[in-house]
């Protein structure tokens, strides 16, 4: 009996597509959204068309508690968040800002300072009309 000839995709050699490779983004605008709360900094970054290639927040970058909310940790999460798209080629990006924390201005300086040109900064974010009900008068 002839030896068998394993398949060259089969499972048992080794994995065809794997989910970790890494992606080359030779050229195109990537949106940066950043959010910036009162408690949290969160800086995502997505090619074109939405896919999220990078992401850091500042719980990941090992602040802990009120620390999380200032200005140094958004710039420190923004440098790390970037520093993992840079390696794979991008050029150009477009800034979303939202949020009313104090890591807007921090996470932005950042961005300016990585050398990625900067097509448009533009704040997203959402603002009532005019908002929810309130709730009905408290009686004692």
């Amino acid at each position: 009996m002839a030896k068998r000839i394993p398949k060259i995709g089969s499972r048992r050699n080794r994995r065809i597509n794997s989910r970790k490779s890494t992606r080359k983004i030779v050229r195109g605008v990537i949106y940066i959204y950043v959010q910036a709360s009162f408690n949290n900094t969160i800086v995502t970054l997505t090619d074109v068309r939405g896919r999220v290639v990078s992401w850091a927040s500042a719980g990941t970058c090992g602040f802990k508690g009120g620390k999380r909310a200032t200005p140094f940790a958004a710039e420190t999460t923004a440098r790390n968040a970037i520093r993992k798209v840079v390696d794979q080629g991008m050029q150009g990006a477009e800034v979303m800002i939202k949020g009313p924390g104090l890591g807007r201005d921090g996470a932005l300086r950042a961005i300016r300072r990585s050398g990625i040109l900067l097509s448009r900064v533009r704040d997203v974010t959402p603002m009532p009309h005019n908002g929810c009900r309130p709730p009905k008068k408290r009686r004692v």
